[in-house]
């Protein structure tokens, strides 16, 4: 049974649905009673669809980092799986502490192009989470997926990087094994790697740690995925001292994808299925499928001097300022 979330008030229709095409398939009536199932069947149906689509084109920001957020959100080795099938190899640790199992790296086959993928990793229920310390990377997990962007450099492999993390982990192991450092290290590297990079915000962009896999030739967030500095909840901590704040919080932010296209922070939108990503896995992962088919050939075409030349400019052309006295130009 899928896992509603508390707004989605079509979940009791849903399930009435499901039930009625599980009578359906084990039905063995006459043709009347069959044609008169098909037909409310056909009306539940309608009415979960309209439903959906009303609820989903109208969310809130705070809606919208719940859908970010959902625990059965496809993740990367899910959208790795679908993407490569079985013409994919991980790679593990960083050559100096271990192998962070929040980032999954390796290098794969998608239809023409041998890539490297790089992501976080959550899990889809507790233990799996626990094991994945729920998609928060320590410091070699960032020199793991450096590691293996100069592996991809020296192989000249485009790489693609999937972006679905709370932020880099804060422990104190994490901080005595060096942070910050890790996650600056990885920034400065991914903007002069010599091979076209890709990235996807796939659910929640959080942060520094989500910004460590984020330095890319374009950038693409699905519909219903999130990307900020600051989660909701420790910005209404920081600025309100109020967890009653998070909703306001989330809407200052401008953290949805909509508001990060119309600021020039990411380059594109990928529409996402009715009812968002986790209601159909290869929907998705066809969607980035297409992405990724529409933009290499063109990026593999030039010189890897100008692909970094492109993405400084890229970058540095990213926010805006107003000077004392005309902020109310």
């Amino acid at each position: 049974m899928p896992k509603y979330l508390d707004f989605e008030s079509f979940s009791g229709d849903e399930q009435y649905l499901n039930e009625l095409k599980a009578t359906q398939e084990s039905n063995d009536t006459d043709k009347e009673e069959k044609d008169e199932l098909q037909n409310w069947i056909d009306s539940v149906e309608s009415r979960v669809i309209n439903r959906k689509k009303d609820i989903y084109s109208n969310l809130t920001p705070f809606q919208a980092i719940q859908v970010a957020r959902h625990i059965e959100r496809p993740s990367t080795i899910d959208y790795i799986n679908l993407l490569c099938g079985e013409d994919f190899f991980e790679l593990h640790g960083d050559r100096e502490f271990g192998d962070d199992k929040a980032i999954v790296g390796g290098i794969g086959k998608i239809g023409e192009y041998s890539v490297m993928l790089i992501g976080h990793q959550k899990g889809h229920d507790t233990e799996e989470n626990i094991n994945r310390n729920f998609g928060m990377a320590h410091p070699e997990g960032y020199r793991k997926a450096i590691r293996l962007m100069h592996m991809a450099e020296h192989f000249n492999l485009p790489i693609i990087t999937f972006i679905d993390t709370p932020g880099a982990f804060p422990g104190i192991g994490a901080e005595e094994r060096g942070q910050s450092n890790a996650i600056a290290e990885s920034l400065a590297e991914m903007s002069e790697i010599r091979v076209p990079i890709l990235c996807f915000v796939t659910g929640e962009g959080g942060s520094g740690g989500a910004l460590a896999l984020g330095v890319g030739d374009r950038i693409f967030m699905f519909e219903y995925s999130v990307y900020s500095v600051i989660s909701a909840e420790g910005c209404a901590a920081i600025l309100w001292n109020d967890p009653s704040k998070v909703e306001v919080a989330a809407g200052s932010l401008q953290l949805r994808a909509k508001n990060l296209l119309e600021a020039g922070i990411i380059d594109g939108i990928l529409p996402e299925p009715l009812g968002a990503a986790h209601r159909d896995y290869r929907q998705a992962a066809e969607e980035i499928r297409k992405c990724i088919f529409n933009n290499l050939p063109c990026l593999k075409e030039i010189s890897a001097d100008e692909l970094i030349i492109q993405r400084y400019k890229k970058f540095r052309a990213m926010g805006k300022f107003a000077l004392q006295g005309e902020v109310n130009a």
